[in-house]
């Protein structure tokens, strides 16, 4: 039941961002996509925090932070860009955020892409694959 939520919440994230890509299109800077998806998610009756920051620690001391681009209902980190193509770099930045946040889900959106690229994600401990 619990996992259900968490599915319908992410389907509806995907839907907002379907949204913003059939209408903005690709070429436009992250911020715009960011700002469009925050309306899109707001009409859709969601809670978020964008630009959430989260410090990082290493061996007990703080060493930096961390922003995510939204943490949606305190369950779903969206992080998303504007390229041409994701690659291997991105998904280990959506991923170290999972850790970071210590979220379960994640997903991974790109708008700079002729059609909106969309990648699940899932926290590395979770026994099920991360990446789904």
């Amino acid at each position: 039941m619990k996992e259900e939520i968490k599915d319908e919440l992410t389907y509806k994230i995907i839907g907002c961002a379907m949204q913003v890509h059939s209408t903005l299109g690709n070429g436009f800077q992250e911020v715009i996509y960011q700002r469009a998806l925050a309306i899109e998610m707001q009409k859709q009756g969601l809670t978020f925090n964008r630009e959430l920051e989260m410090p990082l620690y290493y061996d007990g001391h703080r060493v930096g932070g961390r922003r995510v681009d939204f943490l949606v209902e305190d369950k779903v980190i969206v992080e998303l860009k504007a390229l041409v193509k994701l690659e291997d770099v991105h998904l280990a930045q959506g991923l170290n955020y999972l850790v970071a946040y210590k979220v379960d889900l994640g997903l991974l959106l790109n708008f700079g892409a002729q059609s909106l690229e969309v990648k699940r994600l899932r926290h590395p401990k979770n026994k099920q694959n991360p990446r789904i």
